[in-house]
């Protein structure tokens, strides 16, 4: 009965896509883990390893997609498009909520306990980073292939100064950038 595990990537940055993947592994692959546990050589090179041996379906979607739709709406579609195109006996995703799509299972920490699961973080961060990278070139000023896109003090202080770029979430609030009783 093949398993497919769900998991995600970019959940609570100030910038940059979701990335969520689901993974049927056909074979086992050694020095699987949550992948924030991995260094990043670790997790390129598992990222090989488990691509070349799985069904994978990887789903992204954009600032500002998340910005139109919401965080949970777009976890519930990639939720259902992984389940569309991964075809499995049963699916787990890495967390408590199934964001209303039937047919799932959740677990906490999934991640660091479950193959499928944990090679789908590995996917899922992997990919997300990369794309991080990219922007990082392509809007330097933001610093994004050091921070990915999570509201680091360097973060924010880029926002500061040179504003939101294309690709940060404007509905996600940032305290930091909030006026207080003495900007007023």
């Amino acid at each position: 009965m093949p398993l497919c595990g769900i998991d995600e990537a970019g959940r609570g940055p100030i910038a940059g896509p979701l990335v969520m993947a689901g993974v049927v592994l056909n074979a086992p692959v050694a020095g699987l883990n949550d992948s924030k546990k991995l260094t990043e050589k670790r997790r390129e090179a598992l990222f090989e390893a488990i691509t070349a041996s799985a069904i994978y379906h990887i789903v992204r979607f954009s600032a500002a997609e998340i910005d139109a739709q919401g965080i949970s709406r777009c976890l519930a579609a990639g939720l259902e498009a992984i389940k569309a195109h991964v075809g499995a006996d049963d699916y787990l995703f890495d967390g408590n909520s199934t964001f209303g799509v039937p047919g799932l299972r959740t677990m906490v920490k999934a991640d660091a306990q479950v193959a499928e699961v944990s090679a789908a973080s590995i996917l899922a961060k992997v990919t997300r980073d990369r794309e991080m990278v990219a922007l990082g070139s392509e809007y330097p000023a933001y610093g994004f292939e050091s921070h990915k896109g999570y509201g680091t003090e360097a973060h924010v202080d880029a926002i500061r100064r040179h504003g939101y770029s294309p690709v940060h979430r404007r509905t996600f609030r940032l305290k930091a950038l909030e006026p207080t009783l003495f900007d007023l």
